[in-house]
């Protein structure tokens, strides 16, 4: 896990690992507020940027794998969907 600051030493930038929590935070959101459509990873970048860097779309990609790896999301091909039990989880936080 990177852990270093993203740029110098100031105390207030945010840590690549707090940069990732958000960027996971983010993609889950979309992916939930868009369920039950699905989206490919590439319209997953575009949703999510105003006009994609490289580093945005990775990013992106790395909060999917991520999410995926700890059975958040499901990817089926390009395609990005969230797993049952975050749907669920998602269902009963906005109840």
């Amino acid at each position: 896990m990177r852990i270093k600051p993203s740029s110098g030493g100031d105390e207030h930038v945010a840590t690549t690992a707090v940069e990732d929590v958000r960027d996971q935070t983010a993609v889950l959101r979309q992916v939930l507020s868009l369920y039950p459509e699905t989206l490919t990873v590439d319209e997953l970048v575009r949703e999510m940027t105003i006009s994609p860097q490289p580093e945005e779309r990775d990013a992106v990609e790395r909060a999917v794998r991520d999410l995926a790896a700890v059975g958040l999301l499901h990817t089926e091909g390009s395609r990005v969907f969230p797993t049952r039990a975050a749907v669920a989880f998602h269902d009963l936080y906005e109840a």
